[in-house]
């Protein structure tokens, strides 16, 4: 577990493999997600938001 990059209160065990940062679940976008990572394949970050897994929280702006 680890803190949020934008909300340092806020635990998560979000954890972008690539960059070797934390985001909470209302931070949780992929910050590349058209360029090449060879974590994608195992990146819940990606899959949840490319699948539209993300909430309503999509409106609020990290």
């Amino acid at each position: 577990m680890g803190l949020c990059i934008n909300h340092l209160e806020r635990e998560t065990n979000y954890q972008c493999m690539k960059y070797k940062i934390y985001l909470c679940d209302d931070c949780l976008k992929c910050k590349d997600p058209d360029i090449y990572c060879k974590f994608r394949t195992s990146c819940a970050i990606y899959f949840m938001s490319k699948k539209g897994f993300e909430s309503e929280k999509e409106d609020s702006k990290c």
